[in-house]
């Protein structure tokens, strides 16, 4: 009798890309029966509380408050390597600068998302309106806040709407550190036994790999989930999202992530924790 493992991520189409090994059945482990839950990511950070899924997703952000309950894995990553969420104002607008920003109201894709921690790393000070993240770009051009942060699609598309960028915080991020920023992660429940964590983290190395080998049939995949983007700007964005640092985090990767928390936790913005990791 095999054993449901429920595996939780975004329907976006990064997300979708570097599963399509498990949900196409290409990637699989003896005695494992893989369940795909769908649920944007700060439900999935919520859900993870109650240590709901086996495999969740999660921001880097939520971590700090769920480290009892999962270890986090090297494969499954979306880091911004020299990009990343963005901060973004109406064409018609006054402020030019971040720093201009600093008291304004800023809607935010979630309290728990990681653009919200590297926009609260960045900007102290704002006041964040929480938001949900389709309806960033709207708030923005309604007048509701003065500026809002935008990620997944919204920042290939922002120009388009009418938006303009003040600043990417995953460009400014990497010329201060040298380092990717972190955003979401995969990780594994802690409470289940060692040997099933194992396997776990060697299959989502697989289906990642089989994604990136196979990157036509995964972006077919993927395009059911790319929320009005074109072929091309669904490869950009998957481009993106899904590369060498989701295939495996290496040394770099854990220390950006480290550096992310610690740096969260020195202005007393998260609680202070040591990521732990699930070796494959």
């Amino acid at each position: 009798m095999s054993q449901t493992i429920r595996v939780a991520h975004s329907p976006d189409s990064d997300d979708a890309f570097m599963f399509y090994g498990l949900a196409s059945g290409a990637v699989r482990a003896d005695g494992l029966e893989f369940v795909h839950e769908l649920s944007d990511i700060e439900t999935l950070n919520q859900a993870a509380l109650a240590g709901r899924y086996e495999i969740t997703a999660l921001s880097v952000h939520a971590y700090a408050y769920l480290h009892d309950k999962y270890l986090l894995l090297d494969s499954g990553a979306s880091f911004g390597d020299g990009y990343g969420p963005t901060i973004v104002v109406d064409q018609g607008s006054q402020f030019l600068r971040l720093e201009e920003l600093k008291n304004a109201r800023i809607a935010i894709p979630g309290k728990w998302t990681s653009a919200a921690l590297a926009l609260s790393l960045r900007l102290p000070g704002h006041e964040p309106v929480v938001t949900d993240f389709k309806d960033v770009g709207r708030m923005v051009k309604l007048g509701k806040v003065e500026a809002g942060l935008v990620i997944h699609e919204g920042q290939l598309t922002a120009r388009e709407e009418g938006l303009r960028v003040v600043e990417d915080l995953g460009r400014t991020w990497k010329d201060r550190t040298g380092l990717p920023l972190p955003l979401g992660m995969n990780a594994v429940r802690k409470d289940l036994p060692e040997p099933l964590r194992r396997t776990l983290a060697r299959v989502m190395t697989e289906t990642v790999s089989y994604g990136l080998s196979h990157r036509e049939k995964a972006l077919d995949h993927a395009m059911t989930y790319a929320r009005g983007l074109d072929r091309q700007k669904a490869d950009t964005f998957v481009g993106m999202y899904v590369n060498e640092w989701t295939r495996d985090l290496g040394p770099r990767g854990r220390e950006a992530v480290s550096l992310f928390l610690k740096e969260s936790a020195d202005r007393g913005l998260i609680p202070r924790v040591t990521p732990e990791f699930q070796d494959r």
